[in-house]
């Protein structure tokens, strides 16, 4: 299947490792013109190198981030096309584990880094005819998971807040949908300190998820074949969410 990426270019939030860098590579896999973005370090740079990506510095905790990262690949490659927003995973904590500071520097990262970014990519995609955006989330949107209490509250509101987008701008070619990963093996799980065993036993699928498979089913998404999927929030999940 053609994808209709060749004339397109992309820009992937928090995309130095982890599942931004899958998604990145999987665009440009598909003929994308990509810019990474990341916190200013050697890692960002070296993944840039690593997939023939621009490279792209941005702090999604600072104000307006979202913002300047969109302006930034848009000088480099000329539009952005294609948004992909992301976001490292918030700290664990019960509720009352959580200063109002916590709060704070989530909402910048998760939320505000989200909507600066789309908001400032979204005029020119409208203006093309053309334009996907995918906000990537967690299966928390869904079913909370306990002791991850910023992202049970916060992510959701990234769902809503997509499907409501959806309807604005879908006259317009653009589509926006969420996507939400469930266990995938990347170094966050280490930092959930999760217990494998349990955790796989969980999944239908019986094992853990790859980068590449979440990966996959984003560039799908991001293609031109996908121009009548909108406002959805899709997992993958190996089947582990239990809701309809």
């Amino acid at each position: 299947m053609d994808f209709g990426l060749n004339d397109k270019n992309a820009l992937v939030l928090a995309s130095s490792s982890g599942l931004g860098k899958a998604v990145a590579a999987a665009l440009i896999a598909e003929g994308a013109s990509t810019a990474v973005c990341a916190r200013p370090t050697p890692r960002l740079e070296a993944t840039a190198a690593e997939l023939g990506a621009h490279a792209v510095a941005a702090d999604l905790t600072e104000p307006r981030a979202g913002a300047r990262a969109v302006e930034t690949a848009t000088k480099a490659l000329g539009s952005v096309d294609v948004l992909v927003t992301n976001a490292g995973g918030p700290p664990r904590g019960g509720f009352m584990d959580i200063t109002n500071d916590g709060w704070q520097a989530s909402f910048q990262s998760l939320w505000l880094g989200a909507v600066d970014a789309i908001r400032t990519a979204l005029p020119g995609m409208r203006e093309r005819g053309w334009g996907r955006i995918l906000l990537i989330t967690s299966s928390t949107c869904k079913e909370p998971v306990d002791d991850l209490t910023i992202s049970n509250a916060l992510r959701p509101g990234l769902m809503a807040l997509a499907n409501g987008l959806s309807r604005e701008v879908a006259a317009d070619g653009v589509t926006v949908n969420v996507v939400m990963p469930g266990i995938i093996e990347t170094a966050r799980l280490a930092e959930l300190g999760l217990d494998m065993k349990t955790t796989t036993a969980a999944i239908p699928a019986g094992r853990l998820g790859r980068p590449e498979e979440f990966a996959a089913m984003c560039a799908f998404l991001a293609s031109d074949p996908a121009r009548y999927i909108t406002g959805q929030a899709i997992a993958c999940d190996g089947g582990r969410l239990h809701g309809i």
